[in-house]
């Protein structure tokens, strides 16, 4: 008999503001967490209807400097989620010191461990871990966070596209073209960041982005 294989479903879905699995529901894609604020929420849910998972949780950084921890400690850390419960994570900043004039990127990872299965089941145990972006916001920014998106300028380069964030906040781009060719995964651009891209495709560019809210904004295009 072959084995079946039973899989925990943890992608974040930017259709809404939530995150979408086959068992465990988060409540959200990413967190913005302004200067003085005393801790974020961020709920879990499980859907299961017979199924418990053990959530695990922790805050990481941006991956550039493994050495520092990230500055931020989430409560409860480690807690099991009984079927058709909702759980809350508490996120709270620790007061390290974090750059003011722009802002700051972390990552929140989500681990649900599913139950071991019975020696006389034919089930794999799978656990997958879930990432969601964390954005330390600081008071009193220049511009706006939600069109920091249209302020991103793109050129041509001898290797391909370049763009330009001239803005203190983290654009998240959802999708980006030239001349109709798209760009596999373009990521994310940081404050006051230029990246560039292997392009050789000829005309305009045109891109979206994801917003505070997980939502994918309007089309920006810009000739080059």
């Amino acid at each position: 008999m072959m084995k079946r294989l039973s899989y925990i479903m943890l992608t974040a879905l930017m259709v809404s503001s939530a995150s979408v699995s086959a068992g465990v529901v988060m409540g959200g894609t990413r967190i913005v967490y302004p200067q003085h604020s005393k801790e974020v929420a961020f709920s879990v849910s499980n859907m299961e209807s017979a199924v418990p998972y053990l959530i695990q949780s922790w805050v990481e950084g941006d991956g550039q400097d493994k050495n520092n921890a990230a500055p931020f400690i989430v409560t409860p850390p480690l807690f099991r989620l009984d079927p058709e419960q909702t759980n809350t994570l508490r996120i709270q900043y620790t007061g390290a010191p974090l750059p003011t004039d722009r802002e700051s990127v972390f990552w929140l990872d989500i681990k649900a461990i599913a139950p071991k299965p019975k020696e006389s089941s034919n089930e794999l145990q799978v656990n997958v871990k879930s990432k969601f972006k964390i954005f330390y916001r600081p008071d009193n920014l220049k511009g706006d966070a939600a069109t920091a998106w249209q302020k991103i300028t793109f050129s041509r380069t001898g290797k391909g596209l370049k763009a330009a964030n001239p803005t203190p906040y983290y654009v998240s781009f959802y999708r980006l073209s030239v001349g109709g060719h798209k760009i596999e995964q373009p990521g994310m651009i940081g404050p006051g960041e230029i990246r560039e891209w292997p392009v050789s495709a000829s005309g305009g560019v045109s891109w979206s982005a994801i917003n505070d809210f997980g939502a994918i904004t309007a089309t920006h295009t810009q000739p080059l």
